[in-house]
């Protein structure tokens, strides 16, 4: 099985350059917790009766029943797998977020197990420009720009997993 090409681009021919670090783990948001609605029963006011006949008055008070929401609101576990913090839908479905630091600034990406990739940020260093290429939803390459100079995080969906990889290119 081959690997997919970096967007129909030319490789770097220096391997020691794709040796740059991921970013630090920790420095990306944690995924947000699912949200689930439950109606609320509908309030009824307290109703009086009267008796209609000459005896002593009787007041009477019904108040709205209660009933606990059939559904809760959880958080999903997250766990770590090579660097990804991975975190699994009531459905199955996985998504796995990672955030990379080069020079040329700092990006998250997100994928999930039906093979999407998609940039949640992506914020340039200064001098530095950042350009988002995808040619399909799961493979996508987020750019850091200067003259002569780029730093390239490449991610896509491959294997059944994530497959992330760091180059840069120029001086």
């Amino acid at each position: 099985m081959a690997i997919l090409p970096v967007l129909r681009t030319t490789a770097p021919q220096d391997g020691a350059l794709a040796q740059l670090p991921a970013g630090k783990t920790d420095s990306f948001p944690a995924p947000l917790p699912a949200v689930t609605e439950s109606k609320a029963p509908a309030e009824t006011a307290p109703t009086t009766q009267r008796p209609r006949t000459t005896a002593p008055t009787k007041t009477t008070t019904t108040r709205p029943a209660t009933t606990a929401p059939t559904t809760k609101a959880t958080t999903p576990q997250t766990k770590t797998e090579d660097g990804w913090t991975v975190t699994t839908a009531d459905d199955g479905l996985r998504t796995y977020v990672r955030s990379f630091q080069v020079e040329g600034g700092q990006a998250v990406i997100k994928m999930t197990s039906d093979s999407v990739v998609t940039l949640v940020t992506a914020t340039p260093a200064e001098g530095y420009a950042v350009q988002k290429v995808q040619d399909s939803p799961d493979n996508m390459a987020v750019y850091f720009n200067e003259t002569n100079h780029s730093f390239i995080i490449h991610a896509t969906w491959w294997d059944d997993r994530p497959f992330a990889e760091v180059s840069e290119i120029g001086q």
